[in-house]
């Protein structure tokens, strides 16, 4: 859905991390989500377009939408965080 395509756009933007990893982490193709990055870009250029930034909505709205995007961003790092600890817990139990 577009809203996606923004959410995810702008956690590109927002977190400082490549294309690759969050397309990764969203389980998308990195080129998608680049050409969507590409795509919003021109039309933020152009001030228009249904990939500019937040079309239409309340500079609030995307604030908190922002600090939610950070925050499971964020959540989603501790549990990648754990499950890479339980796996070598367990591949370490397993060599025995």
């Amino acid at each position: 859905s577009e809203e996606y395509k923004r959410d995810a756009i702008e956690l590109v933007r927002s977190s400082g991390r490549t294309v690759t990893e969050v397309a990764r982490e969203l389980g998308v193709s990195s080129e998608s989500l680049r050409g969507w990055v590409k795509k919003a870009r021109a039309a933020q250029d152009t001030g228009s377009g249904p990939g500019s930034v937040r079309a239409g909505r309340a500079a609030d709205d995307r604030d908190e939408e922002l600090k939610r995007l950070r925050k499971l961003t964020a959540e989603q790092a501790k549990t990648i965080e754990i499950l890479k600890k339980a796996t070598a817990f367990f591949v370490k139990e397993s060599d025995r």
